[in-house]
């Protein structure tokens, strides 16, 4: 794992090239504290810079940049090819394996694209990366990235004229960058203030985009600001053949959980291959004691695991952990942590995520990470079983609700809904308690409140976009119709909740989960891992029937069906079985105790007015009714505060 940056001067290096991407490289030293490379070549103008943790192939031998053994091709690389050695073996086989210097993954990859060139190796490739590719004989630089976005990379042209295109592993990287104008590119903040998050391919930052994930970019030296994209691998083409499978697949159960279990171990299998010392996160839950569990299997010693506790009642899962941990066998390691300890990393958050990021389940990533990185490199987590099996609580009551729902008419339920969010928390509360509604859900204000502002839903893929925004109203100024539901650009039609595992592994995924664990593990230089990620098993998974998803037991509806029997196999069902709970904090409560002196700084009216980007006069209508308890608006408060933070952060290179 690693970070990378550099530049392509279509008008010609500069005579201060050395040193910029020196800047531009340091500036990530978190991403890679081992050692650092550069690579310049005046007479292409392109400058390549390297920040390196060396995971795989700790001598010398796997420093970048790299070149080929022809001097065709030069590459920076940012992540893991766990089927790197299969690679090696074919290109034996082929008669085309050169002389190996080292047993590096990067080296691998120079290989298969002289064997194949860029695009048949993207292919080929099993892993998560960014990478930067100068190929020397056609003067062309790509810029590519894994099929799910795992890894980062941005892209911009900075200049009057727009002649020098720019890249790196963060934002942080062109910022650095003499010619990077520092201006908020509002589209992006009214996507970011929907969602939590920059959502899609650019930036909070104008004229910067990331390379879309499955995809490689080509820029030729004789094309300035023009280049070629191209789609190695499509999450649509996938749903269109889920479609077909679906329709005409009904393999039998016990098929289905031995494909499972056997697609899972060879994943794992491979994600556990490191020169270095390897965990996994561990929560308690359904993903993670998966994933777990069969490392432990294919492991001759004790799995380091790590889960993080907290004193709070209903955000703590750390016992459950514990006995999963204790179950499996596993070399265990938890930290309980006070509020005030989490409540600390609060003013860190800006500078470890770089953009505005507001998902407050990033404050126990980033404690994790911090506590795996004391005592391995590199953690595989449990994340993307959710969107993979049909996890999300939204999954569930779409598909047991959604066909009663629809047939009532819209207007009457907009009726409903208006009617439940005049009510105040207290008396909501009452009524889940008289319904017996408190015995399945916490926090059951909140989440009558929820519904009522979805329930108005026109159709499923209506009542998504719904359940995934948290502004509605047009809080950025300036935005110019930009609060209007965003566009999904996927394959099929919205007829069952598949849709919307779809829709998540497309824009949720990319966007918030993968985005706060890879900034917080890398900030503290801890590589990540997510089996639950090999394209092929995703690939399995889509074609899947909903029903090994989402299932009808005689205990109730089950999420995640499949996953839950797999599990079934290596502990207990008794230490699974348990309301859904996430990675969450008391966010409402400390806003309106400890943090409500911090919040009240950031939201103060006359500088909210002041930086010009939103209506202060509705966030302050938001806090004030938070402040007293009549609505909980913890989301769309901890979103302003982090775009707030983030502006405050900036004050060296002032966004306008």
């Amino acid at each position: 794992m690693c970070g990378i940056s550099g530049f392509l001067g279509f008008d010609g290096l500069t005579s201060d090239s050395s040193s910029i991407l020196r800047a531009m490289t340091d500036s990530i030293t978190h991403r890679g504290p081992d050692s650092d490379g550069y690579w310049i070549d005046p007479n292409s103008q392109v400058a390549l810079g390297h920040r390196r943790l060396s995971i795989i192939d700790l001598s010398a031998a796997g420093a970048q940049p790299m070149c080929s053994a022809s001097g065709n091709w030069v590459v920076v690389f940012n992540g893991e090819i766990y089927n790197h050695l299969e690679l090696r073996d074919e290109l034996l086989s082929a008669g085309r394996a050169p002389a190996w210097r080292g047993h590096s993954d990067t080296e691998t990859l120079l290989a298969c694209f002289e064997q194949w060139g860029v695009e048949a190796t993207l292919r080929r490739l099993v892993g998560m990366f960014a990478m930067a590719v100068w190929s020397v004989p056609e003067r062309k630089l790509i810029l590519a990235r894994d099929r799910f976005g795992e890894k980062p990379l941005y892209f911009g042209w900075l200049g009057s004229s727009g002649t020098t295109l720019v890249f790196g592993s963060e934002l942080r990287v062109l910022e650095r960058h003499p010619l990077f104008e520092a201006k908020v590119e509002r589209q992006a903040l009214a996507r970011f203030m929907r969602h939590l998050c920059v959502s899609g391919i650019g930036s909070i930052a104008t004229g910067v985009d990331k390379v879309p994930p499955g995809s490689m970019l080509v820029f030729a030296l004789d094309r300035p600001r023009q280049y070629q994209s191209l789609k190695y691998w499509s999450l649509a083409s996938v749903g269109e053949s889920a479609e077909q499978v679906s329709r005409v697949s009904a393999s039998a159960d016990a098929e289905m959980l031995a494909t499972l279990d056997s697609m899972l171990r060879r994943s794992i299998r491979g994600q556990m291959l490191s020169d270095v010392p390897l965990g996994a996160f561990l929560s308690g839950g359904i993903d993670s004691s998966l994933i777990v569990a069969i490392m432990q299997r294919l492991s001759d010693r004790p799995v380091r695991t790590f889960s993080i506790g907290f004193s709070e009642e209903g955000y703590n899962e750390a016992g459950f952990a514990k006995e999963v941990a204790k179950s499996l066998g596993t070399d265990h390691t938890e930290l309980y942590v006070s509020a005030e300890t989490a409540r600390k990393v609060i003013p860190e958050l800006p500078h470890v995520y770089d953009e505005p990021f507001a998902d407050s389940s990033q404050i126990p990533t980033v404690l994790v990470s911090r506590l795996a990185r004391q005592h391995v490199t590199v953690a595989l987590s449990g994340d993307a079983g959710d969107e993979v099996f049909g996890g999300y609580n939204r999954y569930l009551l779409s598909h047991r609700y959604w066909p009663y729902l629809r047939r009532i008419p819209a207007s009457l339920r907009r009726v409903a809904g208006r009617a439940v969010l005049s009510l105040a928390p207290d008396e909501l509360e009452r009524l889940g308690r008289a319904a017996g509604l408190n015995r399945r859900w916490a926090g059951v204000a909140s989440k009558l409140q929820k519904t009522a502002r979805v329930i108005g839903a026109e159709s499923l893929s209506d009542l998504y976009q719904k359940l995934t925004t948290t502004w509605e109203e047009a809080v950025v100024l300036g935005a110019n119709g930009l609060h209007q539901n965003a566009t999904y650009e996927l394959s099929g039609n919205d007829r069952d909740v598949s849709w919307m595992m779809r829709a998540d592994l497309a824009h949720y995924l990319p966007s918030d989960i993968l985005v706060k664990v890879d900034r917080a593990a890398m900030s503290t230089s801890l590589e990540t891992r997510v089996p639950f990620l090999d394209h092929r098993l995703v690939e399995w998974a889509a074609a899947l029937p909903l029903h090994y998803k989402i299932r009808s037991e005689q205990s109730g509806y089950q999420t995640k069906w499949l996953l839950r029997q797999a599990l079934y196999q290596y502990v207990p069902r008794s230490l699974i079985e348990r309301p859904k709970m996430g990675f969450g904090i008391p966010l409402a409560d400390w806003l309106r105790g400890p943090l409500k002196s911090w919040a009240d700084d950031l939201l103060d009216v006359p500088s909210l007015r002041n930086d010009g980007f939103l209506d202060a006069e509705l966030v302050s209508r938001r806090w004030s009714e938070h402040r007293s308890g009549a609505r909980d608006w913890e989301h769309h408060l901890w979103c302003v505060l982090m775009f707030q933070s983030w502006l405050q952060s900036k004050s060296g290179r002032r966004y306008s």
